[in-house]
């Protein structure tokens, strides 16, 4: 296994901001797969993108609440 080097970024939010990115990003990617599954006639598959993506909806919101709060406090 290759080890990743540690981030040059050592702000304690940093792996914060990175799962919300993640999980925002994932939101997005999702869309197309659940288009390509309708597209096909798959609604077993698209049913399980579509909770993946609400999954990822609420983790991104609660990252953003999380950020915010952490933001605040800190410049409080």
């Amino acid at each position: 296994m290759v080890q990743r080097p540690d981030s040059p970024v050592k702000d304690k939010n940093y792996d914060l901001i990175h799962a919300l990115q993640m999980s925002l990003e994932n939101i997005w990617h999702l869309e197309t797969y659940i288009a390509d599954a309708d597209a096909r006639g798959d609604k077993e598959l698209a049913t399980w993108f579509r909770k993946i993506q609400e999954n990822n909806r609420k983790a991104g919101e609660q990252g953003k609440q999380m950020l915010a709060a952490r933001l605040q406090r800190e410049n409080g």
